[in-house]
C-alpha cells in the first residue's frame, strides 16, 4: 500500500469523516481517532508492535453509529512498562476520560492488563485478543534486544514482518495482511524500536482486582504470532472470562472479521452493564439475578454475598414489622 489511492474503499471514506487528533504531553506524542458520542466511557482500542491507530477503522465505523465512543490510539514512543502507565493515564486526563473500556491485540492486550492491574479504578473492562501474560519467551528470542535502539529501521521491519504468518491466505485475511504492512512501512524507526522494547522487557502481569466477568477473550483458532501456549496462559489465569474463539482471522481479525469481533465487543459492553446492575440491585424482599452473555451463571462467591444481603434484608423487615405490632398493642 504506497499511499490513501490505493487503500481499500470502505478506509478511504473513514479517512473523510473521521479526524485524525495529535497532541503533545510532555515529552509524548499521542495519534490517535476519537469517534463517537462524548458521553459514555470509551472503548479504547491498543494495537499490537505492528498495528497503528488506523488499523481499527472499522471498529470506529461501526460502533459509532450504534453509539458507542470508540479511541483507537498508537502506543507512543514508551521504553518500559512504568512509562506506558503514567503516559496513557496523562493521556487520559488530558483528554478528560476517567473510565475506560480496553481492547487490546496482542502486545496491546499486554498494557490493557499492565494498566488495568496498577490503575484498576479506571477499567470497566477488558477485551484481550490474542495476547500473553508475561515477556519472557519474547525476550529469549531476541537476544540483540539490547542494541535494538541503534538497529536501522528497516531491519526492525523486517523483524516484525518475519512475525507475520506469510500464507497462504483467504482474500479477507491477506487484505488485512496488506494493510497491517502499510502501516508498519510509516512507522519511524524509534516507534518500532520502543514497542519492541515493551515486547521484551521481562515482565508479567500480577493479580487485577477486575472480577473475570468482566474480561473477555477473543483468540483466533487458525494462527497468529503469540504461541498458543502464552495465549492458553491468559484463558488460565482469567478462568471465568467469557470467551470469543475466532475459527480464522491470522493476526489481524479486527479487520479480516470485523462483523464477529464488533459483535463480540457489543457484547462485551452489554455483559459489563449487566454484572454491574446485578451488583446493584438488591431491593427489599427480593433478590435480582442476572445471567451473563451465553448463559454462564455468576460465581457462587458473589452468589452468596448477594443472599447475605438479602437475609439482611428480610431480617430488618421483620423487626420493623415486629415493632409495628407491638406498637398497634400498645395503642
Amino acid at each position: 500500500m504506497k499511499g490513501l489511492s490505493s487503500a481499500p474503499g470502505d478506509y478511504v471514506h473513514f479517512k473523510s469523516q473521521v479526524p485524525l487528533h495529535k497532541i503533545s504531553i510532555g515529552s509524548k506524542q499521542w495519534r490517535y481517532y476519537d469517534f463517537g458520542p462524548k458521553s459514555v466511557p470509551p472503548l479504547i482500542c491498543i494495537p499490537g508492535i505492528a498495528g497503528t491507530a488506523d488499523v481499527y477503522y472499522k471498529q470506529i465505523m461501526s460502533l459509532s453509529l450504534k453509539g458507542y465512543r470508540v479511541i483507537s490510539i498508537d502506543i507512543p514512543q514508551v521504553w518500559n512498562h512504568h512509562e506506558w502507565i503514567h503516559a496513557f493515564e496523562k493521556f487520559l486526563d488530558t483528554i478528560n476520560v476517567h473510565h475506560v473500556h480496553l481492547y487490546g491485540t496482542s502486545l496491546g492486550g499486554f498494557l490493557a492488563q499492565i494498566f488495568a492491574q496498577h490503575r484498576p479504578r479506571r477499567v470497566k473492562s477488558l477485551v484481550l485478543s490474542n495476547t500473553f501474560l508475561e515477556t519472557h519467551k519474547f525476550a529469549a528470542a531476541m537476544p540483540w534486544s539490547p542494541l535494538v535502539s541503534w538497529t536501522p529501521s528497516f531491519l526492525l521491519k523486517r523483524h516484525i514482518l518475519t512475525g507475520i504468518h506469510d500464507g497462504p491466505h483467504e482474500p479477507f485475511i491477506a487484505d488485512s495482511v496488506d494493510f497491517v504492512v502499510g502501516q508498519v512501512e510509516k512507522l519511524s524507526r524509534e516507534d518500532i524500536s520502543s514497542r519492541l522494547s515493551l515486547n521484551v522487557n521481562v515482565t508479567s502481569v500480577g493479580p487485577l482486582l477486575l472480577p473475570d466477568s468482566l474480561i473477555t477473550i477473543m483468540d483466533t483458532n487458525d494462527y497468529c504470532a503469540v504461541p498458543q501456549e502464552l495465549k492458553d496462559q491468559v484463558s488460565e489465569r482469567y478462568p471465568g472470562a467469557r470467551r470469543a474463539v475466532l475459527k480464522t482471522g491470522g493476526d489481524f481479525p479486527f479487520l479480516s472479521r470485523p462483523d464477529e469481533v464488533n459483535l463480540y465487543l457489543q457484547e462485551s459492553k452489554q455483559n459489563q452493564i449487566s454484572c454491574k446492575a446485578f451488583q446493584e440491585t438488591v431491593v427489599p424482599g427480593v433478590l435480582v439475578m442476572r445471567k451473563k452473555v451465553e448463559g454462564t451463571w455468576i460465581s457462587p462467591q458473589k452468589t452468596m454475598v448477594a443472599l447475605g444481603h438479602m437475609m439482611v434484608v428480610v431480617i430488618s423487615l421483620k423487626l420493623r414489622d415486629l415493632k409495628s405490632m407491638v406498637w398497634m398493642i400498645r395503642s
